[in-house]
Protein backbone atom coordinates (compact mmCIF):
# COMPACT_ATOMS: atom_id res chain seq x y z
CA UNK A 1 0.00 0.00 0.00
CA UNK A 2 1.13 3.39 -1.17
CA UNK A 3 1.49 6.32 1.17
CA UNK A 4 -1.24 8.28 -0.20
CA UNK A 5 -3.68 5.24 -0.11
CA UNK A 6 -3.02 5.08 3.69
CA UNK A 7 -3.87 8.43 4.60
CA UNK A 8 -7.12 7.95 2.42
CA UNK A 9 -7.73 4.73 4.63
CA UNK A 10 -6.89 6.45 7.61
CA UNK A 11 -9.42 9.70 6.86
CA UNK A 12 -11.88 7.34 5.62
CA UNK A 13 -12.25 5.00 9.13
CA UNK A 14 -12.00 8.51 10.92
CA UNK A 15 -15.36 9.73 9.11
CA UNK A 16 -17.20 6.29 9.53
CA UNK A 17 -16.32 6.74 13.14
CA UNK A 18 -17.83 10.61 13.57
CA UNK A 19 -21.09 9.48 11.45
CA UNK A 20 -21.28 6.31 13.73
CA UNK A 21 -20.79 8.15 17.32
CA UNK A 22 -23.09 10.96 15.66
CA UNK A 23 -26.01 8.26 15.50
CA UNK A 24 -25.64 6.44 18.64
CA UNK A 25 -25.21 9.68 20.84
CA UNK A 26 -27.65 11.82 19.13
CA UNK A 27 -29.97 12.05 22.38
CA UNK A 28 -27.20 13.25 24.45
CA UNK A 29 -26.46 16.12 22.08
CA UNK A 30 -23.88 15.52 19.88
CA UNK A 31 -21.51 18.41 19.37
CA UNK A 32 -18.04 17.33 17.80
CA UNK A 33 -15.49 14.75 17.98
CA UNK A 34 -11.91 15.03 17.84
CA UNK A 35 -9.28 11.91 16.80
CA UNK A 36 -5.44 12.43 17.60
CA UNK A 37 -3.42 9.80 17.32
CA UNK A 38 -0.74 9.25 20.42
CA UNK A 39 2.39 6.49 21.27
CA UNK A 40 -0.26 4.73 23.53
CA UNK A 41 -2.75 4.23 21.72
CA UNK A 42 -5.57 6.96 20.13
CA UNK A 43 -7.57 9.68 21.99
CA UNK A 44 -11.28 10.45 20.93
CA UNK A 45 -12.55 12.98 22.46
CA UNK A 46 -16.49 13.47 22.65
CA UNK A 47 -18.23 17.03 22.68
CA UNK A 48 -21.96 16.62 23.93
CA UNK A 49 -24.75 18.79 25.67
CA UNK A 50 -24.97 15.89 28.32
CA UNK A 51 -22.13 14.04 28.90
CA UNK A 52 -23.51 11.94 31.73
CA UNK A 53 -25.75 9.87 29.11
CA UNK A 54 -22.75 8.64 27.06
CA UNK A 55 -20.82 7.63 30.27
CA UNK A 56 -23.74 5.75 31.79
CA UNK A 57 -23.54 4.32 35.49
CA UNK A 58 -20.59 3.34 36.68
CA UNK A 59 -18.70 4.27 32.95
CA UNK A 60 -20.84 1.01 31.47
CA UNK A 61 -21.89 2.85 28.22
CA UNK A 62 -18.69 4.46 27.36
CA UNK A 63 -17.10 1.16 27.83
CA UNK A 64 -19.05 -0.39 25.51
CA UNK A 65 -18.56 2.48 22.97
CA UNK A 66 -14.57 1.63 23.59
CA UNK A 67 -15.00 -2.04 22.61
CA UNK A 68 -16.69 -1.56 19.36
CA UNK A 69 -14.37 1.73 18.10
CA UNK A 70 -11.43 -1.11 18.53
CA UNK A 71 -13.63 -4.05 16.99
CA UNK A 72 -15.33 -2.75 14.55
CA UNK A 73 -12.80 0.28 13.13
CA UNK A 74 -9.88 -0.97 14.25
CA UNK A 75 -8.07 1.49 15.83
CA UNK A 76 -5.63 0.99 18.20
CA UNK A 77 -6.39 1.23 21.75
CA UNK A 78 -8.57 3.49 21.43
CA UNK A 79 -9.03 6.06 24.47
CA UNK A 80 -12.54 7.83 24.72
CA UNK A 81 -12.75 11.05 26.57
CA UNK A 82 -16.28 13.11 26.68
CA UNK A 83 -16.38 16.82 27.95
CA UNK A 84 -19.61 19.03 28.09
CA UNK A 85 -19.95 21.86 25.44
CA UNK A 86 -20.30 25.23 28.03
CA UNK A 87 -22.41 27.12 25.47
CA UNK A 88 -24.27 24.51 23.03
CA UNK A 89 -26.11 27.93 21.34
CA UNK A 90 -22.53 28.41 20.15
CA UNK A 91 -22.50 25.02 18.82
CA UNK A 92 -23.42 24.65 15.02
CA UNK A 93 -23.61 20.63 15.36
CA UNK A 94 -26.30 21.08 18.39
CA UNK A 95 -28.13 23.82 16.85
CA UNK A 96 -28.77 21.76 13.55
CA UNK A 97 -30.14 19.03 15.51
CA UNK A 98 -32.36 21.13 17.24
CA UNK A 99 -33.90 22.97 14.48
CA UNK A 100 -34.48 19.06 12.45
CA UNK A 101 -36.18 18.24 15.72
CA UNK A 102 -38.40 21.09 15.57
CA UNK A 103 -39.52 20.73 11.97
CA UNK A 104 -40.12 17.12 12.51
CA UNK A 105 -42.67 17.88 15.40
CA UNK A 106 -44.43 19.66 13.42
CA UNK A 107 -42.93 23.87 13.55
CA UNK A 108 -43.07 26.33 10.37
CA UNK A 109 -40.07 26.53 8.58
CA UNK A 110 -40.13 30.10 9.10
CA UNK A 111 -40.75 30.20 12.51
CA UNK A 112 -38.09 27.72 13.22
CA UNK A 113 -35.43 29.45 11.15
CA UNK A 114 -35.78 32.83 12.82
CA UNK A 115 -35.87 31.70 16.31
CA UNK A 116 -32.63 29.80 16.04
CA UNK A 117 -30.74 32.58 14.44
CA UNK A 118 -32.13 34.84 17.41
CA UNK A 119 -30.92 32.57 19.71
CA UNK A 120 -27.36 31.80 18.33
CA UNK A 121 -26.93 35.72 17.66
CA UNK A 122 -28.16 36.36 21.50
CA UNK A 123 -25.43 34.47 22.71
CA UNK A 124 -22.50 36.22 21.26
CA UNK A 125 -21.89 34.98 18.09
CA UNK A 126 -20.52 37.49 15.13
CA UNK A 127 -22.51 36.44 12.75
CA UNK A 128 -24.75 33.60 11.50
CA UNK A 129 -26.45 31.85 8.40
CA UNK A 130 -29.31 29.20 8.40
CA UNK A 131 -30.08 26.80 5.22
CA UNK A 132 -32.85 24.68 4.92
CA UNK A 133 -33.38 23.00 1.79
CA UNK A 134 -36.32 20.61 0.65
CA UNK A 135 -40.03 20.29 0.19
CA UNK A 136 -40.72 22.52 2.51
CA UNK A 137 -44.78 23.87 0.96
CA UNK A 138 -46.10 21.81 -1.63
CA UNK A 139 -44.32 18.86 -3.50
CA UNK A 140 -41.83 21.29 -5.47
CA UNK A 141 -38.81 21.42 -3.30
CA UNK A 142 -37.15 25.17 -2.46
CA UNK A 143 -33.94 26.75 -0.30
CA UNK A 144 -34.50 29.49 2.33
CA UNK A 145 -31.88 31.24 4.48
CA UNK A 146 -31.74 33.39 7.51
CA UNK A 147 -28.66 34.83 8.17
CA UNK A 148 -27.39 37.90 10.20
CA UNK A 149 -24.67 39.58 11.35
CA UNK A 150 -21.13 38.79 9.76
CA UNK A 151 -20.57 36.26 7.46
CA UNK A 152 -18.01 34.81 5.49
CA UNK A 153 -18.06 32.70 2.44
CA UNK A 154 -14.69 31.71 1.12
CA UNK A 155 -10.94 32.50 1.90
CA UNK A 156 -8.46 31.84 4.90
CA UNK A 157 -10.92 33.51 7.33
CA UNK A 158 -14.00 31.28 6.58
CA UNK A 159 -11.60 28.10 7.06
CA UNK A 160 -10.94 29.31 10.43
CA UNK A 161 -13.68 30.95 12.24
CA UNK A 162 -16.71 29.85 10.49
CA UNK A 163 -18.17 26.43 12.60
CA UNK A 164 -20.46 24.74 10.20
CA UNK A 165 -22.79 21.81 11.42
CA UNK A 166 -25.70 19.58 9.13
CA UNK A 167 -28.43 17.80 10.52
CA UNK A 168 -31.47 15.82 8.67
CA UNK A 169 -34.89 16.29 9.24
CA UNK A 170 -37.35 13.27 8.40
CA UNK A 171 -41.03 14.15 7.39
CA UNK A 172 -44.44 12.24 5.51
CA UNK A 173 -43.75 14.64 2.16
CA UNK A 174 -39.62 13.86 2.33
CA UNK A 175 -36.23 14.56 3.83
CA UNK A 176 -34.99 18.10 4.57
CA UNK A 177 -31.63 19.16 5.11
CA UNK A 178 -30.49 21.54 7.31
CA UNK A 179 -26.97 23.55 7.66
CA UNK A 180 -26.10 25.70 9.85
CA UNK A 181 -22.74 28.14 10.03
CA UNK A 182 -21.94 30.42 13.43
CA UNK A 183 -18.91 32.79 13.10
CA UNK A 184 -16.88 32.64 16.73
CA UNK A 185 -17.28 35.23 18.58
CA UNK A 186 -13.59 35.82 19.03
CA UNK A 187 -12.80 36.09 15.23
CA UNK A 188 -10.02 38.67 14.41
CA UNK A 189 -10.72 39.31 10.11
CA UNK A 190 -8.11 41.00 8.01
CA UNK A 191 -10.09 44.57 8.00
CA UNK A 192 -10.92 45.09 11.29
CA UNK A 193 -7.46 47.18 12.95
CA UNK A 194 -7.61 48.79 16.10
CA UNK A 195 -5.58 52.50 16.50
CA UNK A 196 -4.37 52.98 19.70
CA UNK A 197 -3.06 56.09 21.34
CA UNK A 198 0.31 56.78 21.84
CA UNK A 199 -0.18 57.44 25.88
CA UNK A 200 -1.76 54.19 26.53
CA UNK A 201 1.20 51.63 24.56
CA UNK A 202 3.73 50.39 27.69
CA UNK A 203 6.61 51.35 25.34
CA UNK A 204 5.82 54.34 24.92
CA UNK A 205 4.81 54.98 28.50
CA UNK A 206 8.24 53.78 29.74
CA UNK A 207 10.13 56.46 27.03
CA UNK A 208 7.97 58.78 29.20
CA UNK A 209 8.88 58.09 32.90
CA UNK A 210 12.45 57.91 31.54
CA UNK A 211 13.22 61.92 31.35
CA UNK A 212 10.96 62.02 35.12
CA UNK A 213 14.05 60.45 36.63
CA UNK A 214 16.64 62.85 36.06
CA UNK A 215 14.44 65.66 36.51
CA UNK A 216 14.83 64.73 40.21
CA UNK A 217 18.40 64.58 40.43
CA UNK A 218 18.73 68.25 38.95
CA UNK A 219 16.68 69.10 41.97
CA UNK A 220 19.65 68.16 44.08
CA UNK A 221 22.28 70.20 41.94
CA UNK A 222 20.31 73.16 42.75
CA UNK A 223 20.57 72.65 46.38
CA UNK A 224 24.41 72.41 46.51
CA UNK A 225 24.77 75.60 43.86
CA UNK A 226 22.28 77.09 46.50
CA UNK A 227 25.20 76.76 48.82
CA UNK A 228 27.63 79.07 46.77
CA UNK A 229 25.44 81.40 45.63
CA UNK A 230 25.54 83.45 48.81
CA UNK A 231 29.44 83.62 48.60
CA UNK A 232 30.19 85.95 45.74
CA UNK A 233 27.09 88.24 47.68
CA UNK A 234 29.63 87.82 50.75
CA UNK A 235 32.93 88.85 49.02
CA UNK A 236 31.99 92.50 48.50
CA UNK A 237 30.77 93.03 51.97
CA UNK A 238 34.33 91.11 52.88
CA UNK A 239 35.99 93.72 51.53
CA UNK A 240 34.29 96.34 53.69
CA UNK A 241 34.62 94.46 56.46
CA UNK A 242 38.20 92.79 56.03
CA UNK A 243 39.28 95.99 56.98
CA UNK A 244 37.85 95.97 60.47
CA UNK A 245 37.97 92.26 61.08
CA UNK A 246 39.58 90.22 58.47
CA UNK A 247 38.52 86.67 60.51
CA UNK A 248 35.34 86.86 58.61
CA UNK A 249 36.63 87.00 55.56
CA UNK A 250 39.07 84.08 56.25
CA UNK A 251 36.05 81.94 57.83
CA UNK A 252 34.29 82.48 54.22
CA UNK A 253 36.48 81.07 52.24
CA UNK A 254 37.52 78.18 54.51
CA UNK A 255 34.39 76.40 53.31
CA UNK A 256 34.84 76.57 49.92
CA UNK A 257 37.81 73.87 49.51
CA UNK A 258 35.89 71.47 51.80
CA UNK A 259 32.62 71.32 49.56
CA UNK A 260 35.63 70.29 46.61
CA UNK A 261 36.53 67.46 48.96
CA UNK A 262 34.46 63.96 48.40
CA UNK A 263 33.47 63.44 52.10
CA UNK A 264 33.16 67.22 53.67
CA UNK A 265 30.15 66.19 55.36
CA UNK A 266 31.11 64.01 58.15
CA UNK A 267 33.41 66.99 58.98
CA UNK A 268 31.25 69.35 58.99
CA UNK A 269 29.19 67.45 61.73
CA UNK A 270 32.50 67.01 63.69
CA UNK A 271 33.59 70.52 63.45
CA UNK A 272 30.89 72.44 65.41
CA UNK A 273 32.56 75.82 64.81
CA UNK A 274 31.68 76.54 61.41
CA UNK A 275 28.38 76.63 62.09
CA UNK A 276 27.88 79.13 63.92
CA UNK A 277 30.29 81.53 62.54
CA UNK A 278 27.57 81.94 59.28
CA UNK A 279 24.65 83.28 61.39
CA UNK A 280 26.53 86.54 62.31
CA UNK A 281 27.47 87.57 58.89
CA UNK A 282 23.90 88.59 58.32
CA UNK A 283 24.14 91.41 60.46
CA UNK A 284 27.85 92.19 58.65
CA UNK A 285 25.90 92.62 55.46
CA UNK A 286 23.68 95.46 56.77
CA UNK A 287 25.27 99.00 56.40
CA UNK A 288 24.69 100.34 60.04
CA UNK A 289 28.40 100.96 60.54
CA UNK A 290 28.88 102.91 56.89
CA UNK A 291 26.09 105.13 58.14
CA UNK A 292 27.90 105.91 61.54
CA UNK A 293 30.99 106.89 59.49
CA UNK A 294 29.30 109.23 57.20
CA UNK A 295 27.92 111.62 60.16
CA UNK A 296 32.02 112.15 61.14
CA UNK A 297 32.39 114.78 58.49
CA UNK A 298 29.33 116.45 59.16
CA UNK A 299 30.60 117.18 63.33
CA UNK A 300 32.58 119.77 61.30
CA UNK A 301 30.53 122.09 60.40
CA UNK A 302 29.29 122.23 64.17
CA UNK A 303 31.49 125.19 64.61
CA UNK A 304 28.21 127.08 63.04
CA UNK A 305 26.55 127.47 66.34
CA UNK A 306 29.96 128.96 67.71
CA UNK A 307 29.42 132.13 65.55
CA UNK A 308 26.00 132.66 66.76
CA UNK A 309 27.61 132.87 70.41
CA UNK A 310 30.63 134.88 69.01
CA UNK A 311 28.10 137.59 67.40
CA UNK A 312 27.41 138.17 71.37
CA UNK A 313 30.66 138.65 71.92
CA UNK A 314 31.36 140.47 68.69
CA UNK A 315 28.95 143.16 69.72
CA UNK A 316 31.04 143.28 73.09
CA UNK A 317 34.12 143.38 71.32
CA UNK A 318 32.87 146.46 69.32
CA UNK A 319 31.91 147.97 72.68
CA UNK A 320 36.16 147.48 73.55
CA UNK A 321 37.81 148.63 70.18
CA UNK A 322 39.37 151.34 72.15
CA UNK A 323 42.07 149.54 74.45
CA UNK A 324 42.20 147.65 71.22
CA UNK A 325 43.74 150.70 69.07
CA UNK A 326 46.67 151.41 71.51
CA UNK A 327 48.24 147.95 71.12
CA UNK A 328 48.95 148.29 67.54
CA UNK A 329 50.69 151.65 68.50
CA UNK A 330 52.98 150.31 70.70
CA UNK A 331 54.97 148.60 67.98
CA UNK A 332 55.12 152.31 66.01
CA UNK A 333 56.78 153.58 69.18
CA UNK A 334 59.27 151.04 69.48
CA UNK A 335 60.29 151.63 66.02
CA UNK A 336 60.36 155.58 66.35
CA UNK A 337 62.63 154.82 69.11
Amino acid sequence: MTLERKFIAENIKRVLLKEYLKKKVERAGFGGIDIQRTPMGTRVTLIAERPGMIIGRKGTAIKDLTDIVAEEFKFDNPQIEVQEEKNPSLNPHIMAHKLAAALERGWHFRRAGHSTVRRIMAAGAKGCQVIISGKLIGQRHRVEKFKEGHIKYCGEPARIWMNEGVAVAKKKTGVIGIKVQIMDPHAKLPDEIEVRDPLTVGDIAKIDTKPKEPEAAPEAKPEEAAEPEPEPAKKPSGKKTSKKTGKKSEAKHEPEPEKTEPEPKEEKKDEPSPEPEPEPEPPVEKPVPEEKSEPKPEESPEPEPEPVKDEDQAAEDEDKPQPADPEPEKPEELEEK
